[in-house]
């Protein structure tokens, strides 16, 4: 195993997209190993690198990192993303569970038939403006930060997961305020900033394509 991070997974969003925004915030160069093939995903699993089987798989310090919430700690300890006391730290990890469940919502869409998927955009949106945002929008009342008085890694998550609203409603903002601000001083910091350009490690919504590659790599969860 080299020195280097590098990321296995499909080239898409799914569960590696946090890693990649957390890691783009820590300002961590990492390489990205794309599945193609079924033929690649038994390797790892005959190499013994999926502890539970299933990926992302994240290879840093030596390790190899499984199960998405365990990477994202791992890189927030590592790069003080995860505040500076105990307080702070369950406060941040309650910001990142809302916006990671706001975020799962959208996995279900690319999976979802045509008749039905008007129902889940109009319950993620409803959700959305009753449940996380108003949340969220509280959170940053007093400080450009929604934990503490540094950038933590429920400030990257919730950018993603609010950018992530916009792509499908793009209006959804207009009542909160607070989250306008918190966007517009995100973007513009520099590692974000490079993160959020054509070209960059960041990925695009799912598409057929990608759906139709997982599902065959990963055949044994579609039988």
């Amino acid at each position: 195993m080299s020195g280097k991070v590098v990321l296995h997974y499909f080239n898409g969003r799914g569960k590696m997209e946090s890693v990649r925004w957390l890691l783009a915030a820590a300002g961590v160069e990492f390489e990205e190993v794309f599945l193609t093939k079924r033929e690649q995903y038994e390797k790892l699993l005959n190499d013994g690198a999926l502890m539970f089987q299933q990926v992302p798989l994240v290879e840093m310090d030596g390790l190899q990192l499984v199960q998405s919430r365990a990477i994202l700690n791992y890189i927030a300890g590592k790069y003080n993303l995860y505040g500076k006391d105990l307080k702070e730290r369950v406060m941040i990890d309650m910001y990142t569970e809302g916006a990671i469940d706001l975020m799962e919502m959208f996995s279900k869409l690319p999976f979802t038939p045509p008749d039905d998927k008007q129902k889940l955009l109009d319950s993620i949106e409803s959700k959305a403006k009753e449940r996380f945002l108003p949340v969220f929008e509280k959170g940053l009342a007093n400080s450009q930060f929604l934990v503490g008085n540094q950038l933590s890694r429920a400030d990257v998550h919730v950018l993603e997961a609010t950018l992530m609203l916009q792509e499908l409603f793009p209006t959804i903002l207009s009542t909160f305020p607070k989250l306008q601000a918190f966007q517009a001083s995100m973007k513009a910091l520099p590692r974000i900033k490079k993160f959020l350009q054509p070209g960059s490690a960041r990925k695009p919504p799912a598409d057929e394509a990608l759906i139709k590659t997982a599902k065959e790599v990963l055949s044994h969860l579609f039988k």
